[in-house]
């Protein structure tokens, strides 16, 4: 998938200097980055923790797998939903909560995730706002690795029964 050298003999010398990487394959991480607020960072670490996105039964199951989803307590009548689980990959779910910020804090021009974040930040509040964003887009990027389609921005309108 990925290729990494240092150039240098010691460890002294090879912090100075930049890493050389070699992108198996780049069209993958070119077909993520179509999406808003999705650049090299977020791409190179989302497809390096998928690996294979073939492993996951449904696009639904990435969220959960990266800790992006509530833990929830249910005994008898209490029925409580706490806080985000954090189980999973720190990395990637803190490049995906940076990428929800920046789709809701930068212009994004026409994108459906936009719309439908504002709508739960009006209802939930931002923080809220942007982790769900960050799970809807981890769905959407994985469904986009197993498919091989770009990032669509708007939904078709569904057809009209006549």
């Amino acid at each position: 998938m990925i290729a990494t050298s240092a150039r240098g003999d010691t460890d002294e010398q090879a912090k100075g200097k930049k890493l050389s990487v070699k992108l198996v394959d780049p069209e993958r991480f070119r077909r993520l980055m179509t999406t808003p607020g999705v650049g090299v960072l977020v791409a190179l670490t989302l497809v390096s923790a998928v690996d294979a996105p073939e492993r996951f039964r449904s696009s639904r199951a990435v969220g959960p797998h990266f800790g992006l989803t509530p833990k929830k307590y249910q005994s008898g009548e209490t029925d409580y939903t706490g806080r985000i689980s954090k189980i999973g990959d720190v990395g990637v779910r803190t490049a995906l909560y940076e990428a929800a910020n920046v789709i809701l804090t930068r212009p994004v021009k026409g994108s459906d995730l936009k719309t439908w974040a504002l709508a739960v930040a009006r209802r939930a509040g931002p923080r809220k706002a942007r982790v769900a964003l960050a799970r809807k887009l981890a769905v959407v990027l994985h469904r986009m690795l197993r498919d091989g389609t770009n990032f669509i921005p708007r939904k078709a309108a569904p057809a009209m029964a006549g």
